[in-house]
């Protein structure tokens, strides 16, 4: 099962909107067939392994990181195709959450007189799919925060200065968590600020690249941002009273219009982002300001937060990377579980997760 995620892996910036799933076919000692599932539309990782093994695949016991299909979506069920191969057993990480699936897949080997095996491998397998299995299991992608911080907390100077408070390797790995989402979202005034593409820059061009979101309650994005001009499209999430005339220009600029609702005087969260899970986006990386980030985390929307953290001090009167409380008490200040550390060149890139009570 161990190979099987390494395969699944192989999928990390490309399956977008289907879970990344790997196969492993093995026939005694050998593994005979190696499958991974890449992109949207193509063959799922038990076709591609059962193809590699061919007639050795008759009494294998196959490995798979999520539970096969069961129904016919732009590829055939892979529980038929485990069961036309003649398998002996297979080997399942997780069950998968997908209401077309849900356990059916499953039924249908066990059926079929194939043994299957539940269980094996399943925290890995969550971990490669937070998005996928969020949006699956409560109709929300999975937000993950990225903020790159000074060591007393601040994302800018007091005057606005924030480039560029990391290093090169820091910024080279922000490009891959760019890629590796389904979308990435920044408010207004980060696009008014600083003008950014969004688009991931890798050294090889991407087969998909990640939708921009814009929080624009007022539609103030310009025409001429550079977002336009980068792979990607262009989602502006507006509030319901906005210019005729602004709608027109950005739709004719390449931009589709999302209406949300307020919640007071913001954009609403979270119908926000059961609206991005409708349209199949799995993971959002929030590149925001303090406004922004304020607001995910009052509304306990941050799934993951991606601390890129610079060995230096902003100062008196430097921004905030978030403001929250205040708190009475030490017990009421929110706690931050640390999933991962890893040095950057002279920065600490930092991985939390809200701490389970």
């Amino acid at each position: 099962m161990s190979l099987a995620l390494d395969l699944a892996r192989q999928g990390l910036y490309s399956t977008h909107p289907n879970p990344r799933v790997g196969a492993l076919v093995v026939q005694g000692e050998n593994i005979v067939g190696r499958g991974a599932h890449l992109f949207a539309g193509e063959a799922h990782a038990e076709v591609i392994a059962l193809a590699e093994a061919g007639a050795a695949a008759r009494g294998a016991t196959v490995y798979v990181t999520l539970e096969p299909c069961s129904h016919r979506g732009r590829t055939g069920p892979c529980a038929d195709a485990l069961m036309a191969a003649g398998v002996g057993r297979v080997v399942v990480a997780m069950q998968d959450p997908n209401p077309l699936v849900a356990g059916q897949g499953i039924a249908r080997l066990r059926a079929a007189g194939i043994p299957v095996d539940l269980g094996c491998g399943e925290a890995e397998s969550r971990a490669l799919n937070p998005g996928y299995l969020q949006r699956m299991e409560k109709g929300r992608p999975w937000v993950r925060l990225k903020q790159a911080i000074s060591l007393d907390g601040a994302v800018a100077l007091a005057n606005g200065q924030s480039q560029w408070l990391t290093g090169t390797l820091a910024r080279s790995d922000v490009q891959k968590e760019r890629a590796r989402v389904s979308a990435i979202m920044v408010g207004v005034g980060t696009v008014l600020a600083d003008n950014p593409r969004l688009a991931p820059r890798l050294e090889t061009p991407l087969r998909r690249y990640p939708v921009k979101v814009i929080l624009d309650t007022h539609l103030q994005t310009p025409t001429d941002a550079a977002l336009f001009s980068s792979p990607g499209a262009v989602w502006i999430g507006h509030g319901p009273e906005v210019s005729t005339a602004k709608r027109s220009q950005l739709q004719k600029a390449g931009a589709e219009l999302l209406a949300v609702p307020l919640d007071g005087t913001r954009l609403d969260i979270l119908e926000l982002l059961r609206l991005l899970a409708g349209k199949q986006i799995n993971e959002v990386l929030v590149e925001a300001g303090p406004t922004l980030a304020s607001a995910l985390f009052a509304a306990k929307w941050v799934d993951e937060w991606l601390v890129y953290m610079a060995p230096l001090l902003l100062g008196q009167g430097a921004q905030a990377a978030v403001q929250a409380g205040p708190f009475a008490r030490l017990a009421e200040a929110p706690r931050w579980q640390s999933r991962s550390f890893e040095l950057l060149d002279n920065d600490l890139k930092w991985t939390l997760r809200p701490q389970e009570n």
